[in-house]
């Protein structure tokens, strides 16, 4: 039996994603979407923009214009937001949930690291659903983090379930982690990893995953259909921003001081310090 003390506490990280700005081009549908399957809870709402989260905490802000250009696969932005569930009861309950309404799942995968659920919205934004294993089952022999994409026994997870319903995204629940898509991985590197101070927890093929405080990843970015993709259209439906809540508040005058060696320009936004990486992906940094 496992205890709350063998799983990642996020909150204890120094850096960790908060909440996820999209741009879409039908915000009632998008954001009804993301109330009815996914259970978040609409905070905030108005004819531009719509707020939802769980509890009292924002998760997801979504920014309408319908005269955007539909997303692009091939360009750079998101690959995917991943909604953490704080326990695999709840992730059980998710699905029996998706199941029962016949969501379109677009695949399910055992990552070794966690067990995850993958769909998108209704402008093609792509979604995880997933719930951590215990730290322990994450480390190979010599202390690495090991990660795989193996086929996910989805019945032996319903069966977690224990019964219960789905009533909502739970009030515990976060985004885990951010996959992006990037023009090259190398560059993207001299980014998350050299000027935010991310570690590159593993090097998959095509892709770099970004850990910090020792999890598995907050952050990743691939080429698998974005190889060579440029700056992305400022004009395009997708990925607009990725808050990042850095705990130590002068570990952002670090990250500035390294941005602006690495010719990155901060700007003072409402919410926090944006950086643009090289794809131009807005992170914003918030203590």
């Amino acid at each position: 039996m496992t205890a709350a003390s063998d799983f990642f506490d996020m909150s204890a990280a120094p850096m960790r994603v908060g909440k996820v700005r999209l741009k879409v081009r039908d915000l009632d549908a998008v954001s009804g979407f993301y109330r009815t399957v996914l259970g978040l809870t609409l905070m905030a709402k108005d004819d531009r923009e719509a707020t939802l989260g769980t509890g009292h905490t924002p998760l997801l802000v979504l920014e309408a214009d319908p005269a955007l250009a539909p997303r692009d696969r091939r360009q750079a932005g998101l690959f995917h937001t991943a909604f953490l569930m704080p326990t695999r009861a709840d992730l059980a309950r998710w699905l029996g949930h998706a199941v029962e309404a016949r969501v379109p799942l677009q695949g399910a995968s055992d990552h070794i690291v966690s067990e995850a659920i993958y769909l998108a919205d209704p402008e093609d934004n792509g979604i995880e659903v997933y719930a951590d294993r215990p730290v322990a089952r994450w480390r190979g022999a010599n202390g690495d983090i090991r990660m795989s994409t193996n086929p996910l026994d989805k019945q032996n997870l319903l069966a977690a379930g224990e019964g219960a319903g789905w009533t909502g995204f739970p009030k515990d629940g976060s985004i885990g982690h951010v996959h992006l898509q990037v023009g090259d991985t190398a560059a993207a590197d001299r980014f998350y990893r050299d000027v935010l101070g991310f570690d590159t927890t593993v090097d998959y093929p095509g892709a770099s995953f970004y850990g910090s405080g020792g999890y598995h990843h907050q952050l990743a970015g691939n080429i698998w259909n974005s190889r060579g993709a440029t700056q992305r259209p400022k004009n395009i439906a997708g990925l607009d921003n990725v808050e990042i809540i850095v705990r130590d508040p002068a570990d952002i005058a670090k990250i500035v001081t390294r941005a602006e060696g690495a010719g990155v320009e901060p700007t003072s936004g409402v919410e926090g310090t944006v950086l643009r990486d090289p794809f131009g992906t807005a992170i914003t940094l918030r203590s």
